[in-house]
């Protein structure tokens, strides 16, 4: 039988830019969700009850469709280093969120496609184009507006998801050059495996602390959790599924370009949310620069 190739499937663009516009509506509401949380749970609970809820369908899905995916593949080590990046960026983007309103976190996270432009070029040595780099000038200009780097107006917090981009930019460099391979649902399970691991060693490091020092989204102790809580969980489990599963449908079955384009949308829902959960209203300076961000993140995605 002829084994199957990339060039023996057709793009599927309907399902493609659905699929994404559904994945970022799922994804920031998840992160409106844990905005909201940020008073009540730590971190780390998030992390691990999230990722607890998520892993049996993972695995339940794999030992049903894809067995074989079960077993350490050549890329296990890559693997492995790729889903350590990503916890690391959204621990950054996530400590953002309580002192940032989400549309400028998301705005600032989305200068994303930048940092695959500048990674991209360094690692291949090739040459960035003069729209590549109009893009990153762009790009920058409006994290410069959003963060206003003077001792009045400068937020510290608005550089962690600029470092979540960097750290997401290495870790899809990572995925396409080393863990191109393997199955995108194994890739979200070794993820949430991840967050699990690493939340439950820093949950037993914290636990060890003193009492004064044991507080905030970062290290405060577990919260007890109601019934109501566990629903909460439940809903960010579904978000990081519909997250780590969708965008692989997507980018599978339509063109890189078209398709992070419409992942754009994920600063207008957090724009939405922002308003309707947290009456966040950004000024015409911190909005004007999200606008550019998109702008800039758009032509580096078409270039």
């Amino acid at each position: 039988m002829k084994s199957s190739s990339v060039s023996d499937y057709r793009d599927r663009i309907p399902l493609a830019v659905g699929t994404i516009i559904f994945t970022v509506f799922a994804l920031s509401l998840g992160d409106a969700l844990i905005k909201q949380s940020s008073s009540t749970f730590v971190i780390w609970q998030i992390f691990v009850i999230r990722s607890a809820i998520a892993i049996p369908f993972l695995v339940g899905y794999l030992v049903i469709r894809s067995p074989a995916s079960l077993r350490p593949g050549d890329a296990v080590g890559w693997t492995i280093l790729r889903s350590l990046l990503l916890v690391v960026m959204w621990i950054s983007y996530y400590l953002s969120l309580p002192h940032l309103t989400l549309s400028v976190a998301a705005a600032t996270y989305y200068t994303l496609p930048i940092f695959i432009t500048l990674f991209t070029a360094a690692i291949t040595q090739s040459t960035i184009s003069k729209k590549g780099w109009l893009a990153v000038i762009l790009g920058f200009a409006g994290v410069v507006l959003i963060l206003r780097p003077d001792a009045w107006n400068f937020n510290g917090y608005a550089l962690l998801p600029l470092l979540s981009a960097m750290l997401y930019a290495v870790a899809m460099i990572l995925t396409r050059t080393k863990c191109r391979a393997e199955h995108p649902i194994k890739l979200s399970l070794a993820l949430n495996c991840a967050f699990v691991a690493v939340g439950g060693v820093a949950a037993a490091v914290i636990s060890m602390l003193s009492d004064e020092v044991r507080d905030g989204f970062l290290l405060a102790p577990w919260s007890a959790m109601t019934l109501p809580d566990f629903g909460i969980m439940a809903m960010l489990a579904a978000s990081i599924l519909i997250g780590s599963i969708g965008a692989a449908i997507a980018y599978q079955n339509g063109p890189s370009p078209m398709i992070g384009t419409f992942d754009f949308a994920y600063v207008g829902f957090s724009f939405i949310w922002g308003v309707l959960f947290f009456a966040e209203t950004p000024d015409a300076l911190s909005l004007t620069g999200i606008m550019m961000i998109i702008v800039a993140g758009i032509i580096s995605l078409r270039q």
